[in-house]
């Protein structure tokens, strides 16, 4: 993928495509802010040495927006308020995955290593609404909860431009694992940014420029989450128990290694299915395994 300029706004792409670990970053030249530092770590290296960057800015906490964050340690950093807790510790951050203690040891030297995990205190707030001026353009601060509680998107006013942050637009659906994910927000957030009248679509990973309306897209997104709820309710014609369910693989389609990403995704996503059938009086838990109703 090649680096693309849409005025004043800089895409910057991610190894391999912007795919997990890695993201794609934005970055705005005049007011010297890189959004999401998990791109190419050359490129945000030589970006260091200009001596360009003032500023990091994350959409979200999730650690393949913050890997490189160690590049920059002395500059200030600004995220949304929600999301500034699992930066201050690691096991907070392990805490809102909500990571079974067996997966912990797979993740805990990854957090180091890879990721480059340093506890971090934001030394700003993102404000949702707050208008952010700079001298070539205006940045809106757009509250998109759903993915993380203060999952943050950004509008760039003049070229309008919308980044989408973790809406990806990506065949794979939205994400809504973590312990304090929503369903009904992402659903909500993708609909209210999708209002947004912009000119080209900035997202996190994958295909990340989007110079025509996604259009279709952004439904075939959304609808993910109902197929996934669909082919849960079909193989619950029989009483599963969550092990069962796992062993599915709904959301991954096969077996994966990892096990420790890869069931852990599985589980975190039929946790929040199963908990919002069983508040509409559809699923019930009887003896260690979900019924229909």
């Amino acid at each position: 993928m090649k680096e693309r300029h849409f005025g004043p706004v800089w895409f910057i792409p991610g190894e391999n495509r912007g795919k997990y670990p890695y993201c794609h970053s934005v970055f705005i030249p005049d007011a010297g802010i890189l959004i999401d530092p998990a791109s190419d770590r050359g490129r945000l290296e030589r970006l260091r040495e200009e001596n360009t960057v003032r500023e990091i800015w994350l959409s979200h906490w999730h650690e393949d927006h913050f890997m490189h964050l160690d590049l920059f340690d002395d500059l200030p950093l600004a995220i949304s308020a929600p999301d500034t807790q699992p930066l201050s510790d690691l096991d907070a951050l392990l805490d809102a995955y909500g990571l079974d203690e067996d997966f912990r040891e797979y993740w805990v030297p990854l957090y180091k290593d890879l990721f480059h995990f340093r506890p971090r205190i934001p030394s700003r707030i993102l404000e949702p609404g707050e208008i952010v001026a700079c001298d070539s353009l205006t940045i809106q601060v757009i509250s998109a909860p759903g993915h993380t509680p203060g999952h943050l998107a950004f509008y760039f006013q003049e070229p309008e431009v919308l980044f989408l942050g973790d809406y990806d637009l990506t065949s794979f659906g939205p994400w809504y694992g973590d312990v304090h994910s929503s369903m009904s927000s992402t659903i909500e957030s993708v609909r209210r940014l999708q209002k947004i009248p912009a000119k080209v679509w900035l997202t996190s990973h994958e295909t990340g420029v989007f110079e025509n309306d996604p259009d279709q897209i952004w439904d075939k997104y959304l609808q993910v989450i109902q197929l996934r709820e669909e082919k849960l309710l079909h193989l619950l014609g029989e009483p599963r128990s969550m092990e069962e369910i796992i062993d599915a693989c709904i959301i991954y389609r096969k077996k994966r290694e990892p096990r420790a990403f890869f069931e852990f995704g599985e589980r975190a996503h039929m946790r929040k299915h199963l908990e919002k059938l069983t508040q509409e009086g559809r699923v019930v838990l009887e003896k260690g395994k979900y019924h229909l109703l």
